[in-house]
């Protein structure tokens, strides 16, 4: 059904591009230095690291790849080369750094590659006469102190809760403290001092900031010790009141240690530690991070990288090619060669997660690996880090969590995707399609949404490799028609969306989906076909999903553009629940971007808070002279010059920011 994503090269052209490769490769100093592999529409392939770029880089095109599935893979790829490129450099610490960073910054096809996600989330203690204990995501700076990274957000937010507790810090923004005239209801439930309204002193409030960063920081034993040291000087100072607070103050802290379900009890001050357990099965692996910060386990964090099959198959031939080659240090290519698929794993994430810094001290970790790898990455982040293997109690515990949570996740993940599998299969056997690669196989879907004929906008959302791809939805704002008008919106988005696409296949690239659906029923499809039709696109492709019955879920109907009759799949259709899913994520994109862009037109579309030159009077003149945000909105660079401190130029300005 799909075109394919590059014109196929004559045998000629592929034969001088082979012979510039080869001249290439003999041209390749004797040094250590990374390698990419691209392909004729220049994908990156391979990005791969050697101590002796020509050996490692010949081997590739002077062996024969038969026999072992990582050979057949490695051979897969080579097929496909058409240029490289190398860097030589000057050690092979360098050659590992810049060869993970080359895989995360160019994902290529044949590597392990871990995706990052959300920035992991931090406890923040902010900068104050009395500071705030917040949760907090983002770059870190010097003016705040930072606590974690934290695995979840939970993790964070219970730590927080901890914090109350037991040393009573607030919570409340700067705004809301600055305004108070009484305390709030963190106070009246022993959650916070009250130092709102002056019910503690700066000194000791920032006694109870000390010993909460001494507790976040692990050193739970040195604080009960200096609280208790404190209680007793209170005591004999006849200060009974105060003592006794701390008394409280130390009853809460021991309770809360003694519900922690696993806590360092190694003695000496807590280390912070990273557990991570890897498991791979099913041609799918998972590495699991548990996180521990200040003693305390604080959960654990699922990883899923991405070409784990064929991408391990091919790490494995390439290190068995060098160890055949290693003239030198051939004891250290075997090694290389004769890694397990999970240590080969576990090695990529701890090559990739820690590549930007942010190692900590301790490593504990289901599987042996480099110390060499190690050492590298602790010299950059700036650490002395150790690596433990096979740990006692209570690391034992840690490492077993996270492995019980490894196998856990995985066996989820494989099952959802056997699921998936099983109705992208469902879905192209009920439409009789012939798709060769059903990994590959692509829908898209469009939906349309309004308000009345406000805010008009189109969605499109993605479905490839049996899941949802997020990163290639697409939004598109609707001008231009009657408002209201779904057709005419419908005909704009599929003309937007195809038009530049049929124009890239002309020139090579670019591939059209295998299915299109439109959230509709005839009335839809015949858009669709006439845009089809004006494209030179076949018409198979299109299919409209019309409401059933009385619009009940479970009774759509799929109306197609080439004229088969309409076919209804029935309520326990996985091929429906597939077609349910897509569309109704269609709809729940289409309807929240057109919310915010309602929202925006109502109130000014950028803010004129953040317009530069535009204070709080010239805003106050702006919003009283025309009704509003949304008058002032509408206003023209004219109108808006007429405001009292409002010169043209600014207007210009506002104008610009407002449209």
């Amino acid at each position: 059904m799909g075109e394919p994503t590059v014109d196929l090269p004559r045998d000629s052209d592929r034969a001088a591009a082979r012979e510039r490769l080869l001249a290439e490769v003999t041209a390749l100093p004797n040094l250590p230095g990374v390698y990419r592999f691209f392909d004729a529409a220049d994908h990156v392939l391979y990005v791969g690291k050697a101590r002796d770029l020509k050996k490692r880089v010949s081997s590739y095109f002077t062996k024969r790849h038969a026999g072992s599935e990582g050979a057949i893979w490695t051979g897969h790829m080579v097929a496909r080369i058409v240029r490289m490129e190398t860097t030589v450099v000057r050690s092979e610490a360098e050659a590992l750094l810049l060869e993970n960073n080359l895989i995360k910054a160019l994902a290529p096809r044949f590597n392990i590659r871990f995706v990052d996600d959300k920035s992991y989330p931090y406890l923040k203690i902010e900068s104050h006469r009395f500071p705030r204990v917040a949760y907090y995501r983002g770059a870190v700076d010097q003016k705040h102190r930072y606590f974690g990274p934290f695995p979840t957000a939970w993790a964070v937010k219970d730590s927080i809760q901890l914090i109350q507790k037991v040393f009573h810090l607030r919570t409340c923004e700067d705004t809301v403290f600055a305004n108070r005239t009484r305390p709030c209801l963190l106070y009246q439930i022993k959650r916070c001092s009250g130092p709102c309204v002056d019910y503690i002193s700066p000194d000791d409030y920032a006694r109870d900031v000390v010993n909460a960063e001494r507790f976040l920081q692990g050193e739970q034993q040195e604080l009960m010790d200096s609280l208790q040291a404190q209680m007793m000087a209170r005591a004999e100072a006849l200060q009974f009141e105060q003592a006794a607070e701390i008394r409280n103050q130390i009853g809460s802290l021991s309770r809360v240690l003694h519900q922690q379900a696993v806590e360092d009890n190694t003695g000496g001050r807590a280390v912070d530690t990273d557990v991570l357990a890897v498991k791979v099965d099913g041609g799918r692996a998972c590495v699991n991070l548990g996180v521990v910060r200040g003693g305390r386990y604080l959960g654990d964090r699922p990883y899923f990288p991405k070409h784990v099959d064929n991408a391990i198959d091919v790490a494995a031939e390439s290190a068995a090619e060098s160890a055949a080659d290693a003239a030198e240090d051939g004891e250290g290519a075997r090694a290389e060669a004769a890694k397990s698929p999970e240590v080969r794993v576990l090695e990529a994430f701890i090559a990739q997660h820690y590549l930007e810094g942010g190692m900590p001290p301790l490593l504990v970790v289901s599987h042996a690996v480099d110390k060499a790898l190690i050492e590298t990455l602790a010299a950059r982040s700036g650490v002395r880090a150790t690596v433990q293997h096979q740990p006692r109690e209570p690391r034992r515990a840690w490492l077993d969590m996270c492995i019980n949570g490894a196998a856990i996740r995985l066996a989820q993940l494989l099952a959802e995707e056997g699921s998936q599998q099983a109705r992208t299969r469902a879905l192209v056997d009920a439409l009789d399609l012939a798709v060769e690669d059903l990994h590959a196989f692509r829908i898209e879907c469009f939906d349309v949404s309004h308000t009345a004929g406000e805010a008009t906008q189109a969605s499109c959302v993605v479905f490839e490799a049996h899941k949802m791809l997020s990163s290639q939805y697409r939004r598109y704002n609707i001008a231009g028609i009657t408002p209201g008008d779904d057709y005419a919106a419908m005909r704009q988005v599929l003309v937007r969306r195809y038009a530049k696409l049929v124009e890239a296949m002309a020139q090579g690239n670019g591939r059209l989906p295998d299915l299109v659906l439109v959230d509709g029923g005839r009335g839809q499809v015949s858009v669709a076909r006439e845009v089809f039709e004006e494209l030179g696109i076949e018409l198979s492709r299109i299919v409209g999903v019309e409401k059933g019955e009385a619009r009940r879920i479970g009774l759509e109907e799929l109306v197609f553009a080439d004229g088969r009759p309409k076919v209804a799949l029935g309520r326990e259709s996985a091929a429906l629940m597939l077609i349910a899913q897509i569309r109704d994520e269609a709809h729940r994109f289409a309807i929240t971007g057109m919310r915010a862009r309602r929202a925006s037109v109502r109130t000014g579309a950028s803010s004129l808070e953040e317009i530069p030159g535009v204070g709080p009077k010239k805003r106050a003149r702006l919003l009283q002279r025309f009704g509003g945000a949304r008058g002032v909105g509408g206003a023209s660079v004219e109108d808006l010059s007429t405001v009292e401190g409002i010169s043209h130029e600014l207007a210009e300005e506002i104008y610009r920011a407002l449209h």
